[in-house]
């Protein structure tokens, strides 16, 4: 999409600091950090969010879970991380675009909301 923020990254529109890159997804570091380690995992196809996550094959959903994994190990958050997507306005979900969110590098809270 044109005016997509995310589809802009990936395209190399908006320059971004990348940290992994395969056939389906994209990841870079988030430009307003919520923890020490803060990463977003981004659909190369463009789907709203993971309501529209059924529209992206089977390959594509593995792979961006596959990602996770890997970032999280290239980013040594051995003592855990969190993984986070939010889905629609009372979500907070600020870029329609499907993304998840890495969050690590320190104790995260017990409750999430």
């Amino acid at each position: 999409m044109a005016d997509c923020l995310f589809c802009k990254i990936i395209a190399g529109d908006i320059p971004s600091a990348k940290v992994y890159e395969d056939e389906y997804c994209y990841a870079f570091r988030d430009i307003a950090p919520q923890a020490p380690t803060h990463i977003l995992v981004v659909s190369k196809e463009h789907v709203q969010n993971v309501k529209e996550a059924a529209e992206l094959s089977d390959a594509a959903l593995a792979a961006i879970i596959r990602a996770i994994g890997k970032i999280a190990e290239q980013e040594k958050l051995e003592k855990g991380f969190r993984v986070v997507t939010n889905c629609g306005p009372d979500a907070c979900q600020s870029v329609n675009h499907l993304h998840f969110h890495i969050l690590g590098g320190r104790q995260m809270a017990d409750q999430m909301a």
